[in-house]
């Protein structure tokens, strides 16, 4: 795509909307909106992120059209009329837009909310109009790249958003270091997304949260160039040393203690040094090798990570669920066999029992369709470790504190992180067992492409709609409401957002004058960016709010 195309980051079919309009209208007035959280991908949301603007304003309003009015006026609409004609089987007319070209500049004025601002649903967070007759279709033609370009970084920073508050609850009921949360959550989706862009622009919804944790370089661009960001004077994005499994497979014939021992003496004696671990048997490592590997540890400066990769990260990370204060084969009056111990298990919650001094997991496949325990050979055994899960299991090798709240803190010389299939729900559950086990939340995990590309624009209902147009000189409102779908239905005319016991309120349908002295604030007019904000100014809001 060459940076000359901006009149074509458009569907097709409104290239015919410049002549199909009212021949009495001459100005359209739209917004943007997410309409609604059915499809949310965060549990109960209520507000979305407003995030993005600031970069399509720059990208395309101005990079992009600035292009198209520096050619001269034939070769600016050449290529234009060229892909039309072709595309719609008729010799186009871009006379619409050599009059743009005659003008000099975009007739636009964008208004918006404060970036960062957590905007419920229904509620508009900009407003665009055209601001000279003649070029009403302007508005609406921008709708699909105004979309395009906006709605998923505001999904992606929604999502972080609730990542973030998740953590800040568990550190806040643990008593973990508060200054610890904004680097529990790590973003390693850059692989997973719809190629580089997307990555820096989901990355950049991730960062915009607060989370600093990043493996997304792109991400740490796009919030220099569009966001005021500069990595000399401020914490814009990290990561640490790491390894993968072809650096770890390189070693097959010294081993793994000998692995570690390189790393940590050689070539990372300081700081944060995170090692992935289930290359191949994750338990020896954390029971056997761990253990002979503690002096050096312990005297090195820094932080060990453990990193897991493979397995219900759940499970890995916090155990299993048991009685295990019970062992079944000794309680004749109740159980007669092991399947009814399992059952027991089962039925009261658990994920695992213990019969005859060993361990068992109950597997989905044990189950009849009835969802009884029908056969005990399908039945994992459990090492012991695996039951304790890996942080419990750091504890009893390297120890730590106690956090003012009464739980566990592993020692700062070890830390683990898990970076794979970490969900919303996922996340939840590994810090509440980790609570109830006695756990503080000192644990880093990985926020990948399921979370931040398993969405659409209907995740959050985003859509650019049209409300208010002038006709023949007037004022006239004009909404959509299709009998088919309510809940597509708009909100009409002229918009106003104030905040009502708190909470930022629509008005519709108000005069020019109320229109005018609402929250919405000019920030793009006439092809200049008249208000500009900053990543740290996104993350303040932000933090306010959460």
């Amino acid at each position: 795509m060459t940076i000359i195309a901006a009149s074509m980051q458009k569907d097709v079919y409104k290239e015919f909307h410049s002549r199909a309009y009212h021949p009495d209208v001459s100005e359209v007035y739209a917004n943007f909106t997410s309409r609604s959280g059915k499809l949310s991908n965060v549990e109960n949301n209520d507000k979305v992120a407003f995030v993005g603007l600031q970069y399509f304003i720059k990208s395309y309003l101005q990079d992009e059209w600035a292009a198209f009015f520096k050619q001269d006026k034939a070769s600016a609409v050449a290529n234009h009329k060229r892909i039309m004609s072709a595309m719609l089987g008729y010799s186009v007319d871009v006379k619409y837009l050599e009059d743009l070209h005659d003008l000099g500049y975009l007739p636009l004025k964008i208004k918006a909310l404060p970036e960062g601002t957590l905007v419920p649903y229904l509620v508009p967070p900009m407003t665009v109009v055209n601001t000279k007759a003649g070029f009403q279709w302007l508005t609406n033609m921008i709708e699909t790249v105004l979309s395009c370009e906006n709605w998923p970084i505001q999904t992606s920073t929604t999502t972080s958003v609730a990542y973030l508050k998740v953590f800040k609850e568990f550190a806040a009921k643990t008593g973990l270091p508060s200054d610890f949360v904004p680097f529990q959550g790590h973003d390693f989706s850059f692989r997973g997304m719809f190629g580089k862009q997307a990555a820096a622009m989901s990355g950049f919804g991730h960062l915009a949260s607060g989370l600093v944790g990043t493996d997304t370089i792109p991400a740490v661009l796009f919030a220099e160039q569009y966001y005021g960001a500069n990595v000399e004077n401020e914490l814009v994005g990290c990561s640490v040393d790491a390894t993968e499994h072809s650096v770890t497979c390189s070693w097959i014939l010294e081993g793994e203690i000998e692995f570690f021992k390189y790393l940590m003496e050689t070539q990372s004696p300081k700081g944060i040094l995170s090692v992935v671990s289930d290359t191949w048997d994750f338990w020896t490592l954390v029971t056997d090798y761990l253990p002979q590997l503690k002096e050096t540890i312990m005297q090195r400066e820094g932080t060990l990570v453990i990193r897991p990769d493979s397995g219900d990260p759940v499970k890995i990370l916090t155990g299993y669920t048991l009685d295990n204060t019970t062992d079944f084969s000794h309680n004749k009056s109740l159980f007669q066999n092991q399947i009814s111990a399992a059952e027991y298990a089962r039925v009261n919650g658990f994920e695992a029992y213990r019969w005859q001094g060993q361990y068992f997991a109950i597997d989905a496949e044990s189950l009849n369709s009835g969802g009884k325990i029908e056969s005990i050979e399908a039945h994992t055994v459990l090492m012991p470790c695996e039951v304790k899960g890996l942080i419990e299991c750091l504890w009893d090798i390297f120890g730590g504190t106690i956090t003012d709240k009464g739980f566990k803190l592993l020692d700062e010389h070890i830390g683990a992180i898990y970076g794979d299939a970490i969900t919303l729900q996922r996340q939840r559950q590994i810090l509440q067992r980790l609570m109830d086990k006695g756990f503080a939340s000192k644990v880093v995990l990985g926020i990948g492409s399921y979370s931040y590309q398993y969405v659409t624009r209907d995740t959050h209902g985003s859509a650019v709609k049209a409300t208010s147009v002038v006709k023949n000189n007037q004022r006239l409102a004009i909404f959509k409401d299709p009998k088919t779908d309510t809940k597509k239905k708009s909100a009409k005319g002229l918009l106003k957002i104030e905040r009502v016991n708190g909470e930022l309120t629509l008005f519709d349908n108000v005069s020019e004058q109320e229109e005018q002295a609402g929250l919405l604030e000019v920030v793009f007019e006439n092809g200049q960016l008249l208000k500009e904000t900053t990543l740290a100014d996104i993350r303040a809001l932000i933090a306010q709010q959460i």
